[in-house]
């Protein structure tokens, strides 16, 4: 079969929560844009849910709140966390200076749908899913587009700009030789479905052990749940009877231990691979990249998708004229890694921190039984719940949709 060749002004490679917004947003200012999309739908299992308060005015901004807030969701106007016993309230959203004072948890699949569904409004905007990226195309030393494969055959899709939000395992990261930084793989996460019963706690919460934490994520009838665990463990667990891994799950769970028989085999569960890491520079002539693309955050705090979003949004607000008047250079691409390179390192930053005050907790047996040190500083000082609630809600710089 012949390959065919496309144009776009802006091809976006992945149609997760960077990419559809960035696409959104250059679609709205009149930016001819082109998403790219590996998967033929949103349907992913375990992935990041919450839409946190900054992502919800994001969203204000844009016009869409109402029209956002019928989809179904569930509200947390605070995170709780139930550790060594004791229930403790770890960030509060409730003086935040937004207009929606809460997370919402909303499977990611009807956010991504909706945005798609925004974005589509706009006869400047294509989506293209089922869509591989196999490679990136230079000229000159300057990135021109994508070469795509596609079930009809492959395709050549040319561009002023191509943008990684292609995720932690970003082939165009790979492709353009962009130098990543890596901080480590802190942990694993264990994901499972576990159906939700009259009785079960009513609200999303945290419940953890002295090495490892269990969370529930309320999905409507069922519940997403992941059980953390230390770097490699899982092999070893994997490797032993089914049974003794449901009963490292029960002595964390908060829900009754006859749930965990929903768990008849290993294909039941998912691993996630927790690594932090960051690109040295987020761009090259022709190219940027957003997201987890740019910098893979830990699954604390659910940080990883407000972060993106912000990203989108800076990207949005400093590329969207150039590229529609067709005078972007490098200045414009460094100006947005510029802008969010701050909230990227002092947010990661952040999450090394919590990792290292769990490892001196472990090297105390006695303190290891209880909860990390930022927790029991939390207990202590109730009002750093407040804090915690405007660093984990809004970041270390919320970004705002300029108008159009």
């Amino acid at each position: 079969m012949a390959e065919m060749d496309l144009t776009t002004t802006c091809a976006i490679a992945g149609g997760g929560p960077a990419g559809l917004m960035l696409g959104l947003l250059l679609a709205r200012a009149g930016v001819d844009v082109t998403v790219i999309e590996k998967h033929g739908d949103f349907l992913r299992d375990f992935r990041g849910d919450t839409i946190h308060p900054s992502t919800l005015e994001v969203i204000h901004e844009l016009g869409l709140e109402e029209a956002f807030l019928k989809l179904p969701h569930t509200r947390a106007p605070k995170l709780s966390a139930e550790m060594g016993g004791r229930t403790i309230t770890m960030a509060d959203f409730s003086r935040l200076p937004v207009r929606n004072r809460f997370i919402a948890f909303m499977p990611q699949w009807d956010f991504l749908d909706f945005l798609s569904k925004e974005a589509g409004k706009y006869p400047n905007f294509r989506l293209m899913m089922a869509t591989k990226v196999v490679d990136v195309l230079e000229e000159g030393g300057r990135v021109t587009g994508l070469a795509l494969q596609r079930a009809d055959g492959p395709m050549m899709l040319r561009s002023s700009l191509v943008v990684a939000a292609d995720g932690r395992h970003s082939v165009v990261r790979e492709k353009a030789g962009l130098e990543v930084e890596s901080f480590g793989s802190p942990s694993e996460v264990v994901w499972m479905k576990l159906s939700k019963q009259e009785g079960d706690p009513a609200e999303t919460m945290g419940h953890a052990g002295p090495r490892q934490g269990f969370v529930l994520i309320d999905r409507g009838d069922y519940w997403q749940c992941g059980y953390i665990v230390r770097r490699g463990s899982f092999a070893e667990i994997r490797a032993g009877e089914l049974e003794a891994f449901r009963d490292m799950v029960r002595a964390v769970s908060p829900l009754p231990a006859s749930r965990m028989n929903e768990i008849a085999g290993w294909e039941d569960v998912s691993l996630l691979q927790v690594r932090i890491d960051r690109l040295k520079r987020w761009w090259k002539p022709g190219l940027l990249a957003i997201g987890d693309a740019a910098h893979a955050m830990s699954p604390i705090g659910g940080v990883g998708v407000n972060l993106a979003i912000q990203d989108a949004v800076a990207a949005g607000n400093l590329l969207a004229r150039p590229l529609k008047e067709g005078r972007l250079t490098d200045a414009h691409l460094a100006a947005v890694e510029k802008r969010r390179l701050f909230p990227t390192k002092a947010t990661q930053k952040l999450q090394l921190m919590m990792r290292s005050s769990r490892r001196k907790d472990r090297v105390d047996e006695k303190r290891s039984k209880g909860p990390p040190a930022f927790i029991r500083g939390i207990a202590r000082f109730p009002l750093l719940a407040h804090l915690a609630g405007r660093l984990m809600g809004l970041g270390f710089r919320m970004e705002h949709v300029r108008e159009r």
